[in-house]
């Protein structure tokens, strides 16, 4: 990832970062012009998927199955077993 100085527009560099939340980051940067010398912190966040993950959806799915009567479990396996 490339970050660049907020005040002159040069090349910056990460010098630590801080772990506020699993979503959430704060970088403290370092601007590399001798001339400028800026130090900031930039806000990293997540916002959104574009694509959910194949684990996070399976996991969804046996969740919701764990909370279905047994019965009602049996049926859907029993469904799914006729299908071609």
């Amino acid at each position: 990832m490339r970050v660049y100085c907020t005040a002159c527009g040069g090349k910056a560099r990460i010098g630590s970062r801080e772990e506020v939340s699993p979503l959430f980051t704060k970088l403290y940067c370092g601007c590399l012009d001798v001339n400028c010398g800026h130090t900031f912190v930039l806000n990293l966040s997540f916002s959104h998927s574009l694509r959910p993950a194949a684990q996070t959806v399976d996991q969804l799915l046996f969740d919701r199955l764990r909370e279905l009567p047994l019965a009602q479990q049996r049926e859907l396996f029993d469904q799914l077993s006729a299908l071609p």
